[in-house]
């Protein structure tokens, strides 16, 4: 088995990644990590009126020109405007009303005075306090204007959106739909979790690590299951998936042992093979397939090489999927804390937490089927081919996870 470099396998990878066209209406409350379809135009200003952002009283600036604690003003109160009142009566010179936040300021008034400028009266109100013209004034349309886009097509979503889109008086809108993604795992010797392990069986890992991580990531999952290592069933597995999903994902039985019948299966449904092999530790027999259309990602049965091609491979497919530039890679410069002993003579992924510009390794193992020690990591360094033994101090790149 040769192998082809990670970077040409991303961009194999992404030749054969469909972007999603099918939009649906969800529920604003719904929105977060969804992509929007439609651009979205207000139909009317916000606010619709002008408005008090303090409790106390509106009125006209001209009055309190000379307003002071030794010589306050002394207007009228005309009445009490409560937020979700409104009033088109006129307040005229030497008049105010008392008035609460968010509530419409009304005709004739042009500014408004805190209540604890003032004797807080009710029928006659002293003011302590000069106020220039749209002090303490919120006009009409200051957040927003009729006809304006506020949010446009391919924007990501999240809770200021849902907050913008509330104040827009929307109530759902159109996103993409999730990429549909199977996962299907092999293995006669792996058990589910909560069932009792037998003699010689372990628990599928990969299933539930992949299930999780592609949920986090923002895909629906169509199809998550353990499938017998015989190519005819597995075969049958792929081909019954591919009916409801857009990607389908595979782990285990794709190196060159008895039992890695991933070749075979993908052979069975006459899948295309892109390619097989990358020049990258772990993760090296990672297999890539197109059965109609459909991307098929086989990757390594061991649980930290799954994580390595998921974060690499599987990541940036669903960034284009989704057309979420949020996960897209994101790589960071630090310096090391602690060494790492191992030469690479070929490219490496080793896991880390990256911390105010410094890796940190994690105590514990770090093989491919070695997972535990991956527990507060938080990115994953990229060692070049070529490099000897680690030693703290040395610069480091990584990719956050």
């Amino acid at each position: 088995m040769g192998g082809i470099t990670t970077e040409e396998a991303l961009c194999l990878v992404l030749q054969h990644t469909p972007v999603i066209q099918e939009k649906e209406q969800i529920q604003i409350a719904n929105i977060s990590g969804r992509v929007l379809a439609e651009d979205v135009k207000t139909v009317f200003d916000n606010p619709p009126f002008h408005r008090s952002p303090i409790d106390g009283y509106a009125c006209r600036a001209a009055d309190l020109t000379d307003a002071s604690k030794e010589q306050p003003v002394c207007l009228t109160v005309l009445r009490e405007i409560d937020a979700g009142d409104y009033s088109e009566e006129e307040v005229l010179s030497g008049q105010a009303v008392r008035i609460m936040t968010g509530a419409a300021i009304p005709p004739g008034c042009d500014c408004c005075v805190r209540q604890e400028d003032t004797d807080y009266g009710e029928e006659i109100v002293q003011i302590y306090k000069a106020e220039r013209q749209w002090s303490n004034y919120c006009f009409k349309g200051e957040d927003f204007k009729a006809g304006q886009v506020l949010l446009k097509a391919g924007r990501e979503l999240g809770f200021v959106e849902a907050g913008v889109l509330a104040g827009m008086g929307v109530s759902k809108v159109s996103v993409y739909r999730r990429p549909r993604i199977a996962v299907l795992t092999t293995g006669n010797e792996v058990a589910q979790p909560g069932e009792p392990l037998a003699p010689g069986k372990i628990y599928d890992i990969n299933q539930k690590l992949l299930a999780a991580r592609l949920l986090e990531l923002g895909a629906e999952l169509t199809e998550v299951r353990s499938v017998p290592d015989e190519p005819e069933q597995m075969a049958e597995a792929l081909k019954k998936a591919a009916k409801e999903a857009d990607l389908l994902v595979t782990t285990g039985a794709v190196s060159v042992g008895k039992k890695d019948i991933m070749h075979e299966s993908l052979a069975l449904i006459g899948a295309e093979r892109v390619f097989w092999g990358i020049q990258v530790k772990p993760g090296m027999p990672t297999l890539f397939s197109d059965y109609a259309g459909i991307p098929v990602m086989s990757l390594s049965g061991n649980p930290f090489s799954a994580l390595v091609i998921t974060e690499l491979l599987l990541r940036p497919m669903l960034a284009k999927m989704m057309r979420k530039s949020s996960l897209e890679l994101v790589r960071v410069k630090g310096t090391l804390a602690d060494a790492f002993g191992k030469p690479s003579p070929g490219r490496r992924f080793v896991r880390a937490y990256w911390e105010n510009g410094v890796f940190h390794l994690p105590e514990g193992l770090n093989s491919n089927g070695v997972l535990a020690s991956m527990v507060g990591c938080n990115c994953l360094l990229d060692v070049p081919a070529g490099s000897g033994a680690l030693k703290p101090g040395d610069p480091a790149e990584a990719i956050l996870l």
